[in-house]
């Protein structure tokens, strides 16, 4: 693995980590984004996955995004904006041509790419898993206020139960009352997983009121390359698999892919089945 600090645009520094063959070129190489809460750490089995299933002469590159790991907060301002330039960032230390986002990073990558329209910036391929998009309302973010006013006040366990039941709408943890769950939210977030939930938070709210404050059309996306690649887990809450037929749809020659057996954090946990195909993707 080899770890390299980027000064970004604004001052601020990106922690970007590298695995693979260190010196693949640009079309041999995957920058992943990552969600929501979680660092490059969390990525790094399936980065290192990934660049098995690539095989040799080829790199995966996983960047902490603003306000987690060891990348500098959240600026004055930040927003989608911030996040796109980062994108930039990597790309120009990286040479990447290759551009995989997972969750909010699926959010982050579409925009970028769509930003990046008409440029040398436009990704040779672009895949995303479970991309956290509000298109026309797909996504409900009426548990956002809750969240923000539970980080604001300290309440650590109320905001992981906000995030929890929204991660998983309709499962068994969503029915519990919110006290309880809070309770329960609470005592977990002593474990090393929901400590990385915990010092994330507050940037967890800018990202997210970043992605999903405005609902988006389909439409908008319509510009993104022909051979972008949508994918959703099978297991995954319905809103993704939604908002990837609907942005599948929109752009012209994309391909779409459901993953029967995959659910949101299969990236992260680096299920073989997952790997495999987005491997097979990247390669062609």
């Amino acid at each position: 693995m080899k770890e390299q600090a980027l000064p970004t645009h604004d001052g601020g520094r990106l922690a970007l980590y590298s695995y693979g063959t260190e010196d693949a070129p640009g079309e041999r190489r995957v920058v992943v984004i990552g969600g929501a809460f979680l660092t490059a750490l969390i990525y790094r089995p399936f980065s290192i996955a990934l660049a098995d299933g690539l095989g040799p002469g080829w790199a995966v590159d996983v960047y902490d995004r603003r306000g987690r790991g060891s990348s500098t907060p959240q600026p004055p301002g930040y927003s989608m904006a911030t996040e796109i330039e980062d994108v930039r960032t990597v790309l120009d230390a990286t040479g990447a041509r290759n551009i995989l986002g997972h969750s909010l990073g699926g959010s982050v990558a579409l925009n970028a790419v769509q930003e990046f329209t008409g440029t040398a910036y436009v990704p040779d391929k672009l895949a995303v898993y479970d991309a956290a998009v509000n298109i026309d309302g797909s996504i409900d973010t009426a548990w956002l206020d809750g969240f923000e006013a539970a980080v604001n006040d300290g309440k650590l366990g109320h905001a992981l139960a906000h995030a929890k039941r929204a991660v998983n709408p309709g499962s068994a943890m969503a029915r519990v009352p919110e006290p309880i769950l809070a309770g329960l939210m609470a005592l977990v977030s002593r474990t090393k997983v929901n400590k990385v939930f915990r010092d994330v938070m507050p940037s967890a709210v800018g990202e997210l009121r970043a992605a999903y404050n405005e609902a988006e059309s389909a439409r908008d996306f319509r510009v993104l390359p022909a051979n972008t690649h949508f994918m959703a887990g099978g297991k995954s809450p319905g809103y993704y698999k939604v908002t990837a037929e609907r942005l599948h749809a929109a752009v012209p020659g994309s391909t779409y892919e459901l993953s029967p057996k995959g659910f949101h954090g299969s990236i992260p946990a680096a299920v073989n089945e997952l790997v495999t195909d987005i491997s097979e993707y990247f390669k062609g």
